[in-house]
């Protein structure tokens, strides 16, 4: 339960589940040009399901939870690479939340959805010119563990649940900033939570995640152009929750989770290419 940005040729993977403790203050990064895993500044206060987006050299940490899946606390936090250091900003104005969709869009940072008790449908974005927060129009239906990117001039949204993963949708829509509104699209064909989201060669590529009794390994590709998915190589190992990011020409995925839910975590990192 630990998400991913990149900044850079590198991957920053922040919180999450480990060592027996569900709110770790974990910062770990994968420098690809080195091969290899280094510690960076932790975050100021551990916690799971804390949401990232990076934007000019900065990575920005929103919410997240303080036991399993639950107690969401409203924090956030910036981290600028260069200093290796983390600055306290303006806390989530809408209340706390973990599993948001966080998503960098036209020099500001989108928190999308998520949940404290239950899902909701809260849209507020942050500007980091002016360290302070503004509500915009609410994503169509109350989700949380969904995926979220900046993609041809929009920001999309696909799958994710309402409360459970036993309510799992497919739904994708799209969000125009100029006009503040949102409009469907091509429905994700796997109905899943809890699953990776990323840009590559132009497509908004979802892969794992979990839902009812299992958890998945599907790698499914949005091509905006042509509003329709397509399939791509699965992952080889089924996760969910796990770190996802673009680095180079290459989607690299680390951690996660092989079962539902959170007991068991997983330190595997592989790398999808074509």
């Amino acid at each position: 339960m630990a998400w991913a940005t990149s900044e850079g040729a590198r991957m920053h993977v922040i919180g999450g589940y480990g060592a027996g403790q569900v709110a770790r203050p974990h910062h770990h990064v994968f420098d690809v040009a080195r091969n290899r895993w280094l510690e960076a500044a932790p975050i100021p206060r551990g916690a799971n399901h804390i949401c990232v987006a990076a934007l000019d050299g900065v990575v920005y940490a929103f919410g997240g939870f303080v036991e399993q899946n639950r107690i969401a606390v409203p924090d956030c936090y910036a981290y600028v690479v260069a200093d290796d250091r983390w600055h306290t900003i303006h806390p989530l104005s809408r209340g706390s939340r973990g599993a948001i969709a966080v998503v960098a869009h036209d020099g500001l940072v989108h928190a999308i959805g998520g949940r404290d008790t239950r899902s909701v449908d809260w849209h507020e974005v942050y500007d980091p010119r002016s360290d302070s927060w503004r509500t915009l129009s609410p994503v169509p239906g109350p989700r949380d563990h969904s995926a979220a990117v900046s993609l041809g001039g929009r920001i999309h949204v696909a799958g994710g649940r309402m409360d459970t993963f036993d309510f799992n949708t497919g739904m994708h829509v799209a969000y125009d900033a100029q006009k503040d509104a949102w409009e469907e699209r091509a429905p994700m064909p796997t109905p899943r939570s809890g699953h990776g989201g990323v840009v590559w060669r132009g497509k908004f590529l979802c892969m794992g995640g979990e839902g009812t009794r299992r958890v998945f390994g599907q790698n499914e590709g949005y091509d905006p152009g042509a509003d329709a998915w397509q399939a791509y190589a699965p992952m080889l190992t089924p996760r969910h929750g796990m770190g996802a990011a673009v680095i180079g020409d290459a989607v690299h995925v680390a951690g996660g989770g092989p079962m539902n839910g959170g007991r068991i975590q997983s330190s595997i990192h592989e790398l999808f290419f074509a």
